[in-house]
Parts: structure tokens; C-alpha cells; sequence
């Protein structure tokens, strides 16, 4: 019910609306003459004066333009395709490598136990004192 009475609103503004401007625009109509001027010459007319006032330069200019946009747009795109194949591809590289840095620590403790190096806290290697 409340959506009749809404689209009946907006039915009778837009109606008020459209009644306003053809009232205001009734006096510049009414001095409008009959007939037109242009007789069927002037289409002939306005046609070989497109002709005439074409310009082969400013034509280049607007088709260079627009080439020069579809060839930014098309880099783009393919600069987009391409990142996301990186980042996938970087994804599946990384896939299993969570621990890169426990097996490193690992293989370096393992190294060093071998050689007798004592590995401090913050410190540099060496050989341990009890050597």
C-alpha cells in the first residue's frame, strides 16, 4: 500500500515538473517561425563542408590517440597477468619451506657439533674451551 501511494507521489511531482517547464518554454515556442529556413540543399551543403574542413592531421591525431591508449591498457592488463602468475608461482615455490629456518639452524647446530664449536648466544663461533 505504502508503494502505491510513493510511486503516485512521485507520478504527480514529475507531472507538476514537466507541466512547469513546457509553461516556461511556451512564449520562446510561440516565436519560433513556422516553417525552417534550411531547405534540402542544406543537408548537401553541411555535408561537403564536412568534406572540405576535413583534416587528414588532426584524424592521425585522434587514431594515434586512441591506439596509444589501447596499447596502455592493454600493458597494463598484461602487467596484472603477470604479477599474479608470479605471486602464484611464488606461492608454489614457498609451499613446504615453513621451517627454511629451523633446518638451517639445524644443519648449522649439526655442522658445529661435529667440528667441536661452540655456538654462544650472540657470539661468534669458536672453538669451545673444553677442547
Amino acid at each position: 500500500m505504502s508503494f502505491e501511494i510513493t510511486a503516485l507521489i512521485i507520478l504527480l511531482g514529475s507531472l507538476v515538473g514537466l507541466a512547469f517547464i513546457i509553461l516556461r518554454k511556451l512564449p520562446i515556442l510561440a516565436d519560433l517561425p513556422e516553417t525552417s529556413e534550411e531547405s534540402g540543399d542544406g543537408l548537401r551543403q553541411r555535408f561537403s563542408n564536412k568534406i572540405k574542413s576535413f583534416s587528414l592531421e588532426t584524424f592521425l591525431q585522434k587514431a594515434l590517440s586512441r591506439m596509444r591508449i589501447l596499447t596502455l591498457k592493454t600493458e597494463k592488463k598484461t602487467a596484472d597477468w603477470l604479477h599474479a602468475l608470479r605471486q602464484r608461482t611464488q606461492k608454489q615455490n614457498n609451499f613446504g619451506k615453513d621451517n627454511y629456518w629451523q633446518e638451517i639452524k639445524g644443519a648449522s647446530n649439526s655442522k658445529s657439533q661435529e667440528k667441536g664449536l661452540k655456538i654462544p648466544r650472540g657470539g661468534k663461533i669458536g672453538r669451545s674451551d673444553s677442547d
